[in-house]
């Protein structure tokens, strides 16, 4: 396991879910942390979980903001983890502005901040990248069209960036999940607790610590090992569309909190 001691992490949608764990996972193997998200309070609160962390209220849809937080800042790692669902509407029944809004925090916000990042980490000829990807980007499903089509985009960009930046000292890695209990379906769901509790109902999904969890083993392996796709299912679910459900309520595991 490489130390991480005194590395600079960037993590992106780090307020709440995966982006949060995330955050407490590299600043407890000693990583500083630069935090961006929307929602300040819970931002703030996070950064004084970390030690030295700086929050950074932030929309990663705004390019020129990123840049000028964050591109000039000696990066060891970036987790570009904002991103969203909204809705499970069929094609012909979508809303337009939805998709914008789903388009322009999972596709542009990601390549806003890797344009921002890029440049630095390589001139500086080392750092490691983590997208977050999902299971929706290997395997469609109904009502999922235009988050599958984003989560698809993001593993072009990581295929890409393998080809573009080979031989520039920088490991390119893709975490994948599948379903994971946050707030991602509560968002999905318009703020439907209900609905976005039946989503994990009689099965027991993926938290955001053990996404966390994979991302640091990624970044903590020896140098010369690019761990560069990491696929997570619950035991529970076999592909985006079977899921093994159990009679009762949730099996989440006692404790578990949706963050």
């Amino acid at each position: 396991m490489t130390d991480l001691h005194e590395r600079l992490a960037l993590v992106t949608g780090a307020s709440a879910g995966i982006g949060a764990a995330t955050a407490r996972a590299l600043s407890a193997a000693g990583a500083r942390l630069i935090l961006l998200a929307r929602r300040r309070e819970r931002l703030e609160a996070l950064a004084a979980e970390c030690p030295g962390a700086r929050a950074l209220e932030i929309d990663v849809r705004d390019a020129a903001a990123v840049r000028d937080a964050v591109g000039d800042e000696p990066l060891d790692i970036v987790v570009a983890n904002a991103g969203l669902a909204l809705g499970v509407e069929p094609l012909q029944a979508g809303d337009p502005q939805e998709w914008s809004a789903v388009i322009d925090t999972n596709v542009k916000g990601v390549l806003n901040t890797l344009r921002a990042v890029l440049p630095g980490m390589i001139a500086r000829g080392r750092g490691d990248v983590v997208t977050l990807g999902s299971v929706a980007g290997r395997q469609v499903y109904p009502g999922g069209a235009v988050y599958c089509a984003t989560k698809f985009a993001v593993r072009a960009l990581y295929e890409t960036m393998r080809l573009e930046l080979s031989g520039k000292g920088l490991r390119l890695i893709t975490v994948d999940p599948a379903m994971v209990e946050t707030d991602f379906s509560k968002v999905r769901f318009r703020g439907d607790e209900r609905r976005a509790g039946e989503v994990y109902r009689g099965m027991t999904p993926l938290g955001p610590e053990d996404v966390a969890d994979a991302i640091l083993y990624a970044v903590t392996r020896p140098p010369h090992v690019n761990v560069g796709e990491v696929v997570l299912w619950p035991t529970d679910q076999a592909s985006t569309t079977v899921v093994h459900r159990r009679p009762g309520p949730s099996a989440s595991p006692p404790g578990r909190k949706t963050l």
